[in-house]
């Protein structure tokens, strides 16, 4: 099924507006700015993010400036944040094509990132809506706060589902949440309709890093990372740790701590990932995922429009379903 035709349908127009203005946002005349903003505009992607934003202010009237700016506000400062991240996570691979601090070098990363989270802060002001620059500025410190818990996750020994949650809740589900709620104050809706979308948006965004961690167990070109990134870079993510914790293998506990020491090789990563798929780690990874998708529809069900619940369907199963 092509989710994402459905899917774009009812905002096409402002989808494409939106892809001019966020060229425009990245671009720039002279000199090696040029050059990579040039760079990163060549990595397109889906542009999942503003869509959701899209569709839920056109569930609640229509998408206005107001919605643009604040899309073209949030898309921005997700940019600059991934920009940023691969310094931190010295990553040399970004949507399958050089990061920018591999093209480049960290300190034309980190300054391009600046320029990117700066020109964030001018389109959201441009939406003249006092909440949608705050919400934004607080996604902001959200976004960070996750780095570094995620950081600080990695010297410690406790392997802890409940902490995975919360890490990804603090990267990757607040910016989905912040798209329903970014939508919703652009449409002008009370505060009760606001907080649904908000929940609505943070069930989308834990499926889709579960998602995208599930990949990192699999070898495909497509993804854009190589197998067992997460656990070269110290990462521990939901179908390991369900393994790890529901079995007493000290050789693999012994395993999972090298890769938090940053000392595991990757003969080691293969045999943890081989691990997690013969324990269940991945079927339990697809379960959550499951649990998730059941409390988004009854949103779909109880709070959508008509005319937009095919739109909003397809949202859901494309983030459970995608294979990159």
């Amino acid at each position: 099924m092509d989710y994402l035709s459905i899917i774009k349908k009812p905002i096409e127009a402002e989808l494409n507006d939106f892809a001019k203005l966020f060229g425009q946002c990245l671009t720039y005349e002279e000199g090696l700015l040029g050059q990579v903003l040039s760079h990163i505009r060549q990595r397109g992607g889906k542009r999942m993010r503003p869509i959701l934003l899209f569709l839920t202010a056109k569930n609640f009237g229509v998408v206005s400036d107001v919605a643009q700016n604040a899309a073209l506000g949030l898309e921005l400062l997700h940019t600059a944040s991934l920009v940023h991240d691969d310094v931190v996570d010295e990553s040399s691979e970004r949507r399958g094509q050089p990061s920018v601090n591999a093209s480049y070098n960290n300190k034309v990363a980190v300054l391009v990132g600046d320029y990117i989270l700066s020109t964030a802060l001018l389109r959201v002001a441009l939406s003249d809506n006092h909440r949608i620059v705050q919400h934004l500025a607080e996604l902001g410190r959200t976004l960070a706060a996750g780095e570094v818990l995620q950081l600080s996750n990695i010297s410690n020994q406790e392997i802890s589902e409940e902490v995975y949650y919360q890490v990804i809740d603090k990267k990757t589900a607040a910016l989905f949440e912040s798209c329903s709620v970014l939508g919703s104050i652009a449409a002008g809706v009370s505060e009760e309709d606001i907080e649904k979308a908000r929940k609505f948006g943070h069930y989308i965004g834990m499926i889709f890093q579960i998602r995208d961690d599930i990949f990192d167990y699999y070898e495909s070109k497509e993804i854009g990372k190589p197998t067992g990134n997460d656990m070269t870079e110290g990462k521990l993510t939901l179908p390991v740790i369900y393994a790890l914790q529901n079995t007493n293998m000290s050789a693999m506990q012994t395993l999972a701590k090298k890769v938090k020491a940053g000392t595991i090789n990757p003969d080691e990563i293969a045999v943890l990932i081989e691990f997690a798929k013969e324990y269940g780690g991945i079927e339990y990874a697809e379960q959550k995922m499951e649990e998730f998708a059941k409390e988004a529809q009854k949103y779909i069900d109880e709070s959508v429009k008509p005319e937009l619940k095919d739109a909003f369907t397809a949202y859901l199963e494309y983030v459970i379903q995608r294979n990159k």
